[in-house]
């Protein structure tokens, strides 16, 4: 066991900018303070202050080059601003391209050339740097490349925290892969501290378990950062729907007509994220019942303190010598993990893996 988490970040975009920005605000807190969007401030044996970022990857070129606490102000980066980040001695590394950068989303990526610039081996930065966990905050849509970054992870025995809807610890092929080798793997698509998400599948849970029969329900999101750009295009987002809609639909034992998912970007909301859920259905003498609600938030922030909990899940893993999927620490930290737990019985079962109660 080592006295930090070493972590690596593939995608040093709003989502790793209000990560990098939250470890610097909270790196003073004590143990018993609360802190919003994490668990606890020492999670098992680490403080929020004990992640340090070792490396990080990118194909914008206004990024490559920088120190880390440069990069993430650099446009198309959005996230508002809550901690001065000091000179940090990390450089942000080219990455490999691949699927990674859709043909609509060059321009707005500042994507560079790869007659110019080539991407760095990323095992061997991992190996280098002595990497514990690698996250995984590439753009939704991203198969190719996040099997790329998984497989590097895989080479240099490092653990692999996957924020996006590329299907990697729920995947059977990818689970064995990872617990062949004795590495963890969480996973997959990260649950935002209150999202959309979250707060769909409590709604549903909460009807269903008060004998509402639901008949429909629907989730709008808008939102003005590049992951709503990016996911313009419906092929960019088909594993983001199947993501949410299993999520929420996974708290009813029977089939109900959905639409979830992002549905327009708005430029001038930025990193706001704002989401329209709808809920109907029929209580007590068949008699109509709807629900509408609204959640405005800001959408970086809003799954950081998460992923730092992932991380330290994942390095107290490491610790003990776990490999492959962790079960209670994807369902309660991700949209699809490898099984879905109701989220009241996933958050006991992961106190009782910080305890060391339960092995995964």
């Amino acid at each position: 066991m080592t006295e930090k988490v070493r972590i690596a970040i593939a995608g040093l975009g709003n989502c790793a900018s209000a990560l990098i920005q939250g470890l610097e605000y909270y790196k003073n807190a004590k143990e018993e303070d609360f802190v919003p969007g994490i668990m606890h401030v020492k999670f098992g044996p680490y403080h929020i202050r004990d992640v340090e970022v070792v490396a990080a990857f990118e194909v914008n070129k206004l990024k490559i080059g920088k120190d880390i606490s440069e990069a993430i102000w650099q446009p198309p980066n959005v996230c508002n601003k809550f901690a001065d980040v000091p000179h940090k001695g990390v450089t942000v590394l080219p990455g490999p391209i691949s699927d990674g950068v859709a043909p609509h989303m060059r321009e707005s990526f500042y994507c560079y050339d790869e007659n110019e610039i080539k991407p760095v081996d990323v095992a061997q930065v991992l190996r280098e740097t002595k990497t514990d966990v690698l996250i995984n905050f590439l753009p939704v849509g991203s198969e190719k490349a996040t099997k790329i970054y998984a497989q590097a992870a895989l080479d240099a025995n490092v653990a692999f925290a996957n924020g996006i809807p590329a299907f990697i610890a729920s995947n059977e092929e990818w689970a064995a892969k990872f617990e062949e080798k004795g590495i963890p793997v969480a996973g997959d698509d990260i649950k935002s501290q209150l999202g959309a998400t979250i707060l769909h599948r409590m709604l549903v849970r909460l009807a269903h378990e008060r004998g509402i029969k639901i008949d429909e329900t629907f989730q709008l999101n808008v939102g003005g950062n590049t992951d709503f750009e990016n996911m313009k295009k419906e092929y960019r987002l088909q594993t983001k729907r199947v993501s949410k809609t299993e999520a929420v639909t996974s708290m009813i034992p029977y089939e109900v007509p959905t639409r979830i998912g992002p549905s327009d970007y708005v430029p001038f909301l930025e990193d706001e994220k704002v989401c329209y859920l709808w809920l109907k259905g029929k209580n007590f003498g068949e008699q109509p019942i709807t629900v509408q609600l609204k959640l405005s938030v800001q959408d970086s922030p809003n799954s950081a303190g998460v992923m730092i909990d992932v991380v330290r899940s994942l390095k107290i893993a490491k610790d003990r010598g776990i490999g492959g999927k962790l079960e209670s620490v994807s369902s309660y930290f991700f949209k699809h993990p490898p099984k879905q737990i109701p989220d009241p019985i996933a958050h006991d079962l992961v106190e009782k893996f910080i305890r060391g109660e339960v092995s995964n």
